[in-house]
């Protein structure tokens, strides 16, 4: 059984939560616009996001005392590595399911009135 998280620990958790939520977000929206827009210079700024949302997922689970059992320890590992992975695995599979509908449409041309 997990024991419950101090008192003294609920700045930190709701500090880290927020900061988990915002950094998730901006990992994913830089790591989206290096993508869509093609700027390369977009996708350190996304890792560091990512980094920021390591240590601060790091924290929150320190302060939450879920780092002192195993299986917690795995699912914010699993978690964590899921988080690193699934902009790529969406962006590959949204370029994969539309790729078939560019290759598709031809161009009307336009009559002259």
């Amino acid at each position: 059984m997990i024991e419950p998280a101090s008192l003294g620990n609920f700045f930190t958790i709701f500090f880290t939560s927020a900061m988990v939520i915002m950094l998730g977000a901006l990992y994913a929206l830089l790591f989206a616009f290096s993508r869509l827009k093609g700027d390369a210079r977009l996708m350190p700024l996304a890792y560091l996001s990512y980094a920021g949302l390591l240590i601060s997922t790091l924290f929150l689970a320190d302060a939450a005392n879920l780092l002192k059992h195993p299986f917690w320890t795995v699912i914010v590992a699993f978690m964590l590595v899921g988080y690193l992975l699934a902009p790529h695995a969406i962006w590959h599979l949204c370029v994969g399911t539309h790729a078939d509908e560019h290759a598709e449409v031809q161009p009307v041309p336009l009559k002259d009135f």
